[in-house]
């Protein structure tokens, strides 16, 4: 199967938002259509394949920045308790994760973009909705968030932002070694 569509609903309009929510939400959709765009004229197979010596592929990379972008939204709206106790996470646990960066026996291409497009539909809509970009939780248990004691969902979005761009170029650089298509250049 070949996806020619980079999502299921590209024409849905956005959220009616100004300001610094739409200068947000305008930026991350530009680097979720970068990162789309890695998957253009691929199959599922093609979406699966590791190019490089990591362990990324292109479909894998959407699932897992789908699933990050959906567990900090979680945050937005619950704070701490919408995410684990990164500190006691099992080897299970860390397995879980690995599976978030590949295609699984069944998982489609189609369908991990028809999640991710879900995903920032709710991130929209939660962002056109948020009174105060300065609202905060404290942040979960985990060896990497020592000496931050909370984020702001100014902060949160920001990280999603960062987390899609990098994903974007390291998904740039796995379809090159496919096929030498380049998102940019």
């Amino acid at each position: 199967m070949t996806v020619n569509q980079l999502t299921t609903d590209e024409s849905a309009e956005a959220p009616a938002v100004t300001g610094e929510h739409a200068d947000l939400l305008e930026t991350l959709a530009k680097h979720r259509d970068f990162l789309r765009f890695t998957t253009r004229g691929l199959t599922d197979e093609q979406a699966g394949l590791r190019t490089t010596k990591s362990e990324l592929c292109l479909g894998g990379l959407i699932k897992h920045v789908t699933a990050v972008e959906r567990s900090w939204v979680d945050f937005i709206l619950e704070g701490p308790s919408a995410m684990p106790d990164f500190t006691a996470m099992t080897e299970e646990n860390f397995a879980r994760r690995a599976d978030s960066f590949r295609m699984l026996p069944g998982e489609t291409l189609a369908g991990v973009l028809d999640a991710y497009a879900e995903v920032a539909r709710r991130t929209e809509e939660v962002v056109a909705g948020l009174p105060d970009l300065n609202a905060s939780w404290p942040l979960p248990k985990a060896p990497w968030f020592e000496g931050q004691p909370e984020w702001s969902a100014r902060r949160v979005l920001l990280h999603i932002l960062a987390e899609t761009a990098q994903h974007a170029g390291h998904a740039d650089i796995v379809r090159e070694a496919l096929d030498g298509a380049k998102t940019m250049g």
